[in-house]
């Protein structure tokens, strides 16, 4: 009933304090980041606030480095609402901070620090933080102590991600335990009432919560301590499982947001496997571990596919090395560091080795897609009648949902054509049963700057390839690059370097320095694939590498889908003189720029739908009103106003869909 409850609170619309006109804000400054020029920070006001402000000089980057949290900042700037995901199955920013209470982004233009003095706790926040920041092993010592982890390398990261075994470095229960553990004992040796050290280490969690930002695994873990605390003094007799509900009915009434946080429901789900099936782990140290892990795995195996579409099916072992390590032996020492900061070289030493021995473990990942509520029921009734019943009956059904949702794609003889949103660029996915096409990748044009206004790299593949895994895509059989500037091919080696691509399909004319780089092995002349797609050529070379683009007409169920990468109206006509065109779906060449899509080419093709793939708030001012007026009797979609635009052909009919921001 509480999980209902929770639901239907959280999506009902709350007013903001804030109307989308005001444009000074006075609030404390709680928490924020420097990635080369852009200060990211949220502030305290009369509500929450995300806000980002770029920095104008070296010197301005240097001091805004230094200021302490919990200052009073007074703001002006320009309000607006986040934008949600424009590709499906991927990071929704506007739900994560609408989750976390913040309904409007600001761009700061300017900012005053009007008081430098904070409250006690931001003190010693920010001794805390200063204080490790001097520390080699900083990223990890953040990691433990505080809880961040965004000082961890990301390929470092992106690896214990793969390994299934990430989880360990997120403050949860058995940091608690063992932070508490180690505190209690420390209080007995000194001669403290085992009551009374239950009390103290009570108001340090308490206190440790506002130094980790309340995050939701933690408020779980120390909800459950005290609960069991009050259990046990109070003479209750309440059972653990039982207690372990009430701690998460009573944060989800305080906070409904919590049933969507990601690392809530994995406290809570494996919190409850464990204190559940607490019985069947049995056996020596060694054996201990390998079902404590496998237990965890399988209860929180929906959230992780559910998350990131893919698992390591070896985690379980993994886990059994990690995990020891990690709990044993580096988070005890990270809490010893802190304290002693001579002990800092053997602890950059140990990480050192945990991220070499965690290069060698095994990885077996299997790409599953999104799958639905309905799947996580059965999936959990099975688990629990298998657990009751020890019918491996109930387990191979188990093990046969995962693999049925893993193959089930094969049986859609569907078509699906997706127009992704990846800004000032193309990037087109086709899929047909287990077959996949991309015409294009996208790719961010970049102009030199200082070496301090440099951000950390990200790629819009990243989202590419999450909402492939999403939708059941385990490679890419072939990569189609119309031409090779950055905005269409820009992100291509990314793609080849994160995901299987088989066979990549270049222009015509000289390779420039982009499709260089494209491993040669990979290189195919000619299109063998299963689906319906020409080539077409107008049998010239042109002097441009827009021109040159390849031009690619799909043929599904019937409905002819033309994709003209950047040509120009010049090709348009040596197209009309060559073939005979006439299409449902056209993607605009060149974004929908003045030089392409010409009056006489839209009439002799004469399409249905006419796809612009466009950035917002552009600096080109893609599309121009003129290519604009030339497709007015066609229904535009375009993907800086729909976000990603998807269709869907069967036998029989035409179904489509937009991810708008």
């Amino acid at each position: 009933m509480t999980l209902i409850i929770s639901y239907f609170r959280v999506n009902i619309d709350k007013p903001s304090c804030y109307d989308a006109n005001e444009t000074e804000f006075t609030g404390l400054l709680t928490n924020y980041k420097i990635d080369g020029d852009k200060f990211s920070f949220e502030l305290k006001a009369k509500e929450k606030l995300k806000g980002t402000y770029y920095i104008k000089t070296e010197e301005e980057k240097e001091y805004l480095s230094s200021i302490d949290l919990g200052i009073t900042l007074k703001l002006k700037g320009t309000l607006s609402v986040p934008l949600k995901n424009t590709i499906p199955n991927t990071f929704n920013y506007k739900k994560y901070l609408n989750l976390n209470g913040i309904n409007y982004t600001i761009i700061v233009d300017n900012y005053e620090i009007i008081n430098n003095e904070v409250s006690l706790l931001y003190k010693i926040k920010n001794f805390i933080n200063k204080h490790i920041s001097k520390y080699k092993s900083k990223a990890y010592l953040q990691t433990f102590i505080v809880g961040n982890k965004e000082y961890l390398d990301d390929e470092v990261m992106t690896n214990y991600q793969t390994l299934g075994v990430s989880h360990i470095f997120a403050i949860s229960g058995m940091h608690v335990s063992l932070l508490s553990a180690l505190i209690i004992q420390i209080l007995k040796k000194i001669k403290v009432s085992e009551r009374n050290a239950y009390i103290f280490v009570i108001i340090f969690l308490i206190f440790y919560m506002f130094i980790t930002n309340f995050q939701a695994s933690i408020l779980r873990s120390v909800g459950l301590f005290i609960l069991l605390f009050i259990n046990r003094e109070l003479d209750f007799n309440i059972e653990v499982i039982n207690i372990l509900y009430l701690d998460i009915t009573i944060l989800l009434i305080i906070n409904p947001y919590l049933l969507y946080n990601i690392g809530f429901l994995y406290s809570s789900v494996v919190s409850f496997s464990l204190i559940k099936y607490s019985k069947l782990i049995k056996g020596n140290y060694l054996m201990k571990i390998l079902k404590v892990s496998l237990i965890a795995f399988l209860f929180s195996l929906p959230i992780t596919i559910s998350t990131n579409y893919e698992l390591n099916i070896l985690s379980v072992l993994n886990n059994i090395v990690i995990v020891p390590v990690v709990s044993l032996f580096l988070y005890p020492l990270s809490l010893l560091t802190f304290i002693l900061p001579p002990l800092d070289n053997i602890l950059y030493l140990v990480t050192s080795l945990l991220e070499i021995i965690s290069n060698r473990l095994l990885v077996l990942n299997v790409i599953i897609p999104k799958v639905s509520i309905i799947f996580i029921l059965f999936y959990y009734s099975f688990i629990i009648l298998f657990y009751k019943s020890y019918n491996k009956f109930f387990l191979v059904l188990t093990v046969g949902l995962i693999f049925i949702t893993k193959y089930i794609n094969y049986l859609d003889s569907s078509y699906y054509v997706y127009f992704l949103d990846v800004g000032q660029g193309d990037s087109i996915v086709i899929k047909k049963g287990n077959e996949c096409i991309m015409i294009d990748t996208g790719g961010k044009i970049t102009y030199t700057q200082d070496e301090w206004k440099k951000k950390k790299e990200y790629f819009y593949t990243d989202n590419t390839i999450k909402f492939l895994k999403s939708i059941g895509i385990y490679d890419v059989d072939y990569l189609i690059l119309s031409h090779g500037d950055q905005d269409h091919g820009g992100e291509a080696n990314h793609l080849i370097e994160n995901f299987k691509v088989k066979n990549v399909l270049l222009n015509k004319g000289e390779l420039n320095n982009l499709e260089k780089k494209i491993p040669s092995n990979l290189i195919n002349a000619t299109y063998k694939g299963k689906m319906n797609i020409s080539f077409l050529d107008t049998g010239k070379l042109y002097d441009n590498e827009n021109d040159n683009s390849q031009i690619n007409l799909l043929n599904a169920y019937n409905y002819k889908f033309l994709f003209l990468g950047d040509a120009s109206q010049t090709v348009e006509e040596d197209l009309l003189k060559k073939y005979k065109l006439n299409v449902d779906v056209m993607k605009l060449g060149h974004h929908g720029s003045k030089t392409s899509s010409g009056a006489s080419f839209i009439k002799g093709v004469n399409p249905k739908y006419s796809i612009i793939s466009v950035g917002r708030n552009n600096r080109y001012r893609h599309p121009n009103k003129e290519t604009l007026e030339n497709v007015k009797n066609t229904i535009i979609y375009r993907t800086d106003e729909d976000g990603t635009i998807s269709f869907k052909i069967n036998k029989t009919k035409l179904k489509i869909e937009t991810y708008s921001p």
